[in-house]
């Protein structure tokens, strides 16, 4: 197993993060537990040391689940992180009382690693808001012991980090990022990981392989690779990549069965980066998965849009919700006020005018619109998750 250094403690590289449980097969959407026994002792026995939970994931239940897997183990034979719902919209927020709810569920008297979970475009407001004092109350966790590092995953914006970072980057330890060879350009995590390295925060790495989706590339792909590493899975690859990256302390990988576990085990025996030469192929079948619009970001669309339209903004998260529709870009675009939306677009077609690129803005727009009113609004699963997290407390 390959591991890091932070801060005197050896951090398996490949964490096992806890969101995609592996379910029962009679339909029923719960949690199969004997096999995440088995998948938690293999990982075990195999180096793995590293378990990331969170307050909603499985409906409340995944904390429940895995403090259970690993009360079987020797406490100083593991690190268990988890994360404090900020980011669910409610009307109040309680952190200590949340956070004990989490010790208990976790059979364990101390978090080795605590985030602030998904700081974005609508969550910084309540994490810096003093009304509820949540950072300060996790800082004095940490003084106390409770918590041994603390820190925040974030898949906000740019200037949302920088926000974050100017204001609490004294009091964190390390970032959670959404971060592949797709969403380097894609998203633009590679700006989000040299501004963490520039401040010196350590990358904790989420989503390595896009839910999947890059653990499953089509054959033409998988062909271009097999050239250079017949014997590496398409998620190895995923991997691998994320390996040569200086600054990456810690890569979780949700796996939902043994055969995931396992060949994610083996990929970490041993550090592998790519050479420059199977980047470059890597990057380049990244590019040809995106099916983007060529938006430049030059902004000369905006300064003629009657509605005021942030283009370049809206078309970067139409290229992302075009590559894989997820709840992230609903996220972002729910923290946005109305007129802002892309279903504020009049279809005037000035912008389309005056594009050098010549992107259809109006349409991209439309289409835009109608994918968002496909996701399920994310405060009404926001409301679902405080429900079935209720239902727990209440054992029923």
């Amino acid at each position: 197993m390959i591991y890091s250094d932070f801060k005197g403690k050896k951090l398996s590289l490949l964490g096992f993060g806890t969101m995609r449980l592996p379910l029962l097969k009679d339909g029923s959407g719960e949690v199969d537990e004997k096999l995440v026994f088995r998948m938690v002792d293999y990982a075990a026995e195999h180096g793995v040391n590293y378990y990331d939970t969170a307050y909603p994931y499985h409906n409340a239940k995944s904390e429940i689940i895995i403090g259970k897997a690993l009360s079987r183990l020797p406490r100083e034979s593991f690190y268990l992180a988890t994360k404090y719902p900020g980011h669910q919209i409610a009307e109040s927020y309680h952190p200590e009382e949340i956070f004990e709810e989490q010790l208990k569920k976790c059979k364990v008297d101390y978090f080795d690693f605590y985030l602030l979970h998904n700081v974005y475009e609508n969550s910084i407001p309540v994490y810096t808001d003093p009304k509820w004092g949540i950072v300060d109350y996790f800082a004095e966790q940490k003084r106390l012991g409770r918590i041994r590092h603390l820190g925040f995953s974030c898949h906000g914006m740019q200037d949302v980090l920088v926000e974050f970072l100017d204001r609490y980057g004294d009091l964190m330890e390390f970032c959670q990022i959404q971060l592949n060879y797709v969403d380097w350009t894609l998203q633009d995590a590679k700006a989000k990981y040299e501004l963490l390295a520039e401040r010196g925060i350590p990358v904790w790495v989420m989503e390595p392989v896009r839910g999947g989706k890059l653990a499953g590339l089509d054959e033409d792909a998988r062909g271009k690779l097999a050239k250079f590493r017949p014997d590496e899975s398409a998620a190895a690859w995923a991997f691998r990549w994320l390996q040569g990256l200086r600054d990456v302390k810690m890569i979780l990988s949700g796996m939902s069965d043994m055969e995931q576990m396992i060949d994610n085990v083996h990929t970490f025996e041993e550090r592998k980066p790519l050479s420059a030469e199977e980047e470059s192929a890597l990057l380049d079948i990244a590019e040809g998965m995106k099916d983007s619009v060529p938006c430049t970001a030059c902004r000369y669309c905006c300064g003629d849009c009657p509605q005021k339209l942030d283009i370049p903004t809206l078309l970067s998260l139409y290229n992302e919700m075009r590559f894989m529709p997820n709840f992230n870009v609903g996220m972002t675009i729910d923290s946005m006020a109305e007129e802002s939306r892309p279903s504020a677009c009049i279809g005037c077609g000035r912008c389309e005018k005056i594009c050098p690129q010549k992107i259809a803005i109006p349409e991209a727009m439309r289409t835009f619109a109608e994918m968002l009113e496909k996701i399920p609004h994310w405060e009404e699963m926001c409301r679902q998750r405080e429900e079935a997290a209720r239902k727990v407390r209440e054992g029923k």
